[in-house]
């Protein structure tokens, strides 16, 4: 039987309409199953026809599968009464167009619309069957429901850029880790900020909390003075300050500033909108707030804007600007970076602690050396910076009974703080032994003995000596040596080593140990020195005692300070070890008159913050200038006292004191713990002290500068204050 609603071939071969009557038969078997099949399709099968005068896209359904009827929402009496167009989407007017007329097949993605109005993305197929009708066209039409596709590959799509995501945000993170784990860069926050408006956000900065809230571009040291922001809040549990808040708090959270909202005043999230707006000039900005996590507490704040492009997407611009929330995966990212930053800020300051208590350590242990009567002493230390700046290397200048002074200096096994508390045990007990004892050999037995019952962990070297007046301007010197390098003696051009009474390290002498004897005239230099000034890994030590040797040789000035310049100058400049040295020079009434001494131009003392320190710097200068010729000393020695004084009344830890002679004046430069810069107050009649940089500035031009330990303030004598009277050969 004919199905009337099936397509039947004509005599010729071709489709034709089908039949309306019932009780019909097929014209082949073949037929039958043809039909059969495209009843059976899952997909939407139609067939329509396109008469010869209507326009392209008005055509007439002639028959549809049950899939497609169910996939259109129409029923067959709809379809035949409207045009395919209608809820199919050809579009007739582009290459769909071109095939119609030319008939030929043809495949188009379109949006099919169902009758209830929903729409579906499908790949459309035509087919032309043949001539129907009077100039028609019958077509073969199918439909594929694409909606499953569209979303696999719009799942796959999300999956990719998810991807992409994690791996540029992978390498952002990698890179910060890079500028942090970077010796060389003087601003790693500032760097890893100016990284964020590249990559992800339109602005960024790095900011810790001290005295106020302040942008920071290293990770520095840990801020001597800070505030009790929970003090602060325990005061005023009122006062809303979510700023406070969060760098009160342990959890890594963000939250969101807008600084078009006023806050309240004096509180943290009033300053950090002050620098937000400044940073963008003014303009009002809404600002996503991160803290900087370190092991148990916030170490500083991480404030971004946002971009009103994805920052993921390719050709992002860098200005674009967004006042709504960051994306969460941009939000990840810098919850990353920010504890990056916190884990190698609490690093920088737990070394930062660790240096200043060790430092601390052994500058309590270095004597805080007066003036002796009668000698020139220089001293000098400086830790190796590759270690936790303190070691073993110590000096002492002990003003004994009587006229004898007594000179050590020796070296304990070790960089660290137990090194240097073994230096402090050792050199409390040669103390006290010196004081009871004269004879430095004896001194040693007394310490051996001793130490042996301490169990001091680390072994020691050292070397004492005991200088004595002779009367007739000249000073026995009685030494011990226990496993330390000998001194050196410089008479003039000569060098002798004072190698006699040697003996064990420390604590292994287990015999008497010897005092040697020598003479010390007018004029002449000892040389104390430890293995830090003449060690290098591409010398021996012998090498390096000779190249000291030759150097003393070659020394031509009247001062001690001149004479520990030079060997600095020559034989320290990379230090592979601490360095330690004591120079003692015996004045010399007729020989250091005012000559043309060939020397270094500029000098160094270390000196502790005591009152004792301005008179010594005064006696340390009058003596460089006799050396360079410089006798107008009036306001050279203003100047230094002025600024020493203010270095040991507002300063800490110690005072470093350089000057130089650059031939057209004289350069002053000391330089203190305290990183405050200096303040100039009004001059007032009424208030006590205050006057000392008004004087500085009549007299000199100066200026200051920060130093990794505080601050270094200097001065340059104007040329009519320089006081340089060339002297007469």
């Amino acid at each position: 039987m004919v199905n009337p609603a099936h397509p039947r071939a004509s005599a010729d071969g071709s489709t034709v309409p089908p039949d309306a009557g019932d009780g019909a038969t097929f014209a082949d078997p073949a037929e039958s199953f043809a039909v059969a099949a495209l009843e059976a399709m899952p997909g939407l099968v139609a067939v329509v026809d396109m008469d010869a005068d209507a326009p392209l896209d008005q055509w007439t359904v002639a028959w549809m599968n049950p899939a497609g009827l169910a996939m259109s929402g129409y029923d067959r009496a709809d379809l035949t009464q409207g045009r395919v167009s209608d809820w199919m989407g050809l579009d007739a007017a582009a290459p769909a167009r071109r095939a119609l007329a030319e008939r030929r097949p043809f495949t188009q993605h379109t949006t099919v619309r169902r009758r209830d109005g929903f729409l579906y993305p499908a790949e459309v197929s035509m087919t032309p069957l043949g001539p129907v009708g009077d100039g028609g066209v019958r077509w073969l039409l199918t439909a594929r429901d694409m909606s499953e596709d569209v979303e696999t590959t719009a799942g796959a799509l999300a999956r990719a850029g998810a991807d992409q995501r994690a791996r540029l945000g992978l390498s952002l993170v990698a890179r910060v880790s890079d500028i942090l784990a970077d010796t060389a860069s003087n601003a790693p926050l500032g760097d890893i900020a100016a990284l964020l408006m590249r990559r992800v956000v339109g602005w960024a900065a790095f900011y810790v909390d001290g005295p106020t809230l302040h942008e920071v571009d290293d990770l520095g040291g840990e801020p001597q003075r800070t505030r009790d922001l929970r003090r602060i809040a325990q005061l005023s549990p009122d006062v809303e300050d979510p700023v406070r808040d969060l760098l009160l708090d342990s959890r890594m959270r963000t939250i969101d500033i807008d600084t078009a909202v006023d806050p309240e005043p004096g509180t943290v999230t009033a300053e950090l909108i002050a620098l937000v707006r400044a940073a963008h000039d003014g303009a009002d900005v809404i600002a996503t707030v991160l803290p900087v996590l370190g092991r148990q507490r916030v170490l500083g704040l991480l404030a971004v804007t946002h971009r009103e492009a994805d920052p993921w997407a390719e050709g992002a611009r860098d200005d674009d600007r967004n006042p709504d929330a960051l994306a969460g995966d941009v939000t990840t990212v810098l919850e990353l970076v920010a504890r990056r930053v916190g884990m190698a800020m609490d690093n920088s300051y737990l070394y930062d602690r660790e240096h200043r208590l060790a430092e601390t350590l052994q500058r309590a242990m270095l004597p805080e050396q007066a003036e002796i009567s009668g000698l020139d002493v220089w001293t000098y230390y400086s830790p190796n910076a590759e270690h936790a700046q303190v070691g073993g290397d110590w000096y002492d200048v002990l003003q004994s009974a009587g006229q004898t002074v007594g000179l050590v200096i020796g070296d304990v096994v070790g960089h660290d703080v137990e090194a240097a508390a073994s230096m402090g045990q050792l050199r409390s007990v040669v103390r006290a032994y010196s004081a009871e004892f004269g004879d430095p050999g004896t001194v040693l037995e007394r310490v051996d003995r001793l130490i042996a019952g301490m169990r001091i962990p680390r072994s020691a070297s050292l070397v004492y000596a005991a200088l004595t007046p002779l009367g007739d301007g000249a000073w026995d010197i009685a030494y011990s040596r226990a496993g330390h390098l000998p001194p050196l003696l410089v008479r003039g051009g000569d060098v002798r080593s004072l190698d006699g009474a040697g003996g064990a390290l420390i604590g292994f002498g287990n015999r008497p140990r010897q005092t040697a004897h020598e003479r010390a005239e007018p004029g002449d230099v000892l040389v104390f020195y430890t293995d830090g000034l003449v060690e290098r890994r591409n010398r021996t030590m012998r090498d390096g005692v000779e190249a000291l040797t030759r150097v003393c040789a070659a020394i031509d000035t009247p001062d001690a300070a001149g004479v520990g310049e030079e060997l600095l100058l020559r034989l320290a400049e990379a230090p592979e070890d601490d360095v330690a040295v004591v120079i003692v020079r015996v004045p010399d009434p007729v020989g250091d008159e005012p000559r043309s001494w060939v020397s270094p131009r500029q000098r160094r003392w270390q000196m502790p913050v005591d009152p004792q320190t301005i008179s010594r710097s005064r006696h340390a200068l009058l003596r460089a200038c006799q050396a360079w010729g410089i006798e107008d000393t009036a306001a050279a020695e203003l100047v230094v006292s002025e600024l020493v004084a203010n270095a040991v009344m507002h300063g800490w830890g110690r005072v470093d004191l350089r000057l130089e002679d650059t031939g057209d004046g004289l350069r002053i430069e000391v330089e203190d713990g305290n990183p405050a810069p200096p303040v100039t107050r009004e001059r007032h009649s009424g208030r006590v002290g205050g006057f000392g940089l008004h004087i500085i500035d009549r007299l000199a031009d100066w200026g200051w500068r920060p130093t990794p330990g505080g601050k270094a303030v200097w001065a340059r004598l104007r040329p009519q204050h320089s006081g340089r009277v060339r002297p007469t050969s």
